[in-house]
C-alpha cells in the first residue's frame, strides 16, 4: 500500500477557521479538508480517510488537493457556478405585466390571454410554462382565483344598490 500524500498547508488552523466561518456551504468542506490536512501534516492522510472524515467523495478530495497545490486557498475558494439566469422580461416589461395582472378591469381570463398580450405588445415568443412560473414567482398570481370585479360592472349601479339596501 502506498503512503499517503503529504500536503503542506501554508495557512494556520486559526486562519482557516476564520475563512470557514465566512464561507458558504458549497465551499466549507474544502476548508475543512485543509484543516484536516493541517492536523496530519507530519504523517499525512490518505484521500480515502479524508473523504470518510469529511463525508464526501474521494474523487472530490483528489480534485480539491490538486486545486490547492496549483492555486492555493484562492483557487480552492473559487467556483464556476454562475447563479441564476437573467429574466426573460426587462424591468419596464415586468411593470407593465404587473399592472395588467393587478387591474380588475383588464379583461384577462387566464395566462393564455396574457401570453397573447405579451406576444402582441412586446413581440416576444415566450413559452406558456415560463410565463406561468414567472407570474407566480414574481407577482404571486394564481390561475384559480376569481377576479375582484366583473369587467362590465357599473360602479353607479353598485352605489345605487347600496343606498336602497
Amino acid at each position: 500500500m502506498a503512503s499517503p500524500k503529504v500536503i503542506i498547508v501554508k495557512e494556520s488552523v486559526e486562519e482557516l477557521r476564520k475563512v470557514l466561518k465566512k464561507s458558504s456551504n458549497f465551499i466549507s468542506p474544502r476548508i475543512r479538508m485543509l484543516i484536516e490536512l493541517k492536523k496530519h501534516e507530519t504523517t499525512g492522510i490518505s484521500k480515502r480517510e479524508l473523504a470518510d472524515v469529511l463525508g464526501v467523495s474521494h474523487s472530490s478530495i483528489q480534485i480539491w488537493r490538486t486545486m490547492y497545490q496549483e492555486g492555493g486557498l484562492f483557487l480552492l475558494r473559487s467556483h464556476k457556478k454562475t447563479g441564476f439566469k437573467p429574466s426573460v422580461f426587462t424591468e419596464a416589461e415586468q411593470k407593465i405585466i404587473e399592472d395588467k395582472l393587478k387591474d380588475p378591469f383588464n379583461g384577462l381570463r387566464g395566462y393564455k390571454e396574457l401570453l397573447e398580450y405579451i406576444d402582441s405588445e412586446f413581440k416576444k415568443d415566450v413559452k406558456y410554462n415560463t410565463l406561468l412560473k414567472f407570474c407566480i414567482r414574481k407577482f404571486g398570481s394564481s390561475v384559480k382565483v376569481a377576479r375582484k370585479s366583473h369587467i362590465q360592472k357599473d360602479e353607479n349601479a353598485v352605489d345605487a344598490f347600496k343606498k336602497t339596501l
